[in-house]
């Protein structure tokens, strides 16, 4: 990473930083939508997961080790969020006060075969 880039990052963050500390008062005082903050604190769960990965890799390569773990942790994650967005998708394709695009949800059920497909060769694989 380049030190202009460094700095860069490092200026989004703190930017990010102190949105967030707005947002936390915010939070204290507003009335909000139960969903919207159950997808907020998801957010900030994917934020705080990858910071620790990020911060994981840059230990590990500092130190010489392999980076092996951090990318299998990081793989980790995107499952275990691919799984909540899966579980709160099925909620939502129950409802009947939401209207879906048949164009978009003919994309999700493809991508989705081909999904299953490579997982249950992985799963067999694993034993």
């Amino acid at each position: 990473m380049s030190p202009k880039t460094g700095s860069g990052v490092r200026t989004r963050l703190k930017t990010a930083i102190s949105e967030l500390q707005g947002l936390d008062e915010l939070l204290l005082s507003a009335d909000l939508v139960p969903h919207v903050l159950e997808d907020f604190r998801e957010a900030l769960n994917r934020v705080r997961n990858s910071a620790w990965a990020a911060q994981q890799y840059v230990a590990q390569k500092e130190s010489g080790q392999s980076s092996t773990t951090v990318h299998s942790l990081l793989a980790g994650e995107r499952v275990r969020v691919a799984y909540s967005l899966c579980r709160s998708l099925a909620d939502d394709l129950e409802r009947s006060d939401i209207e879906f695009q048949r164009g978009s949800l003919v994309e999700l059920h493809g991508v989705t075969k081909a999904l299953t497909k490579q997982l249950k060769s992985i799963i067999n694989g694993l034993g």
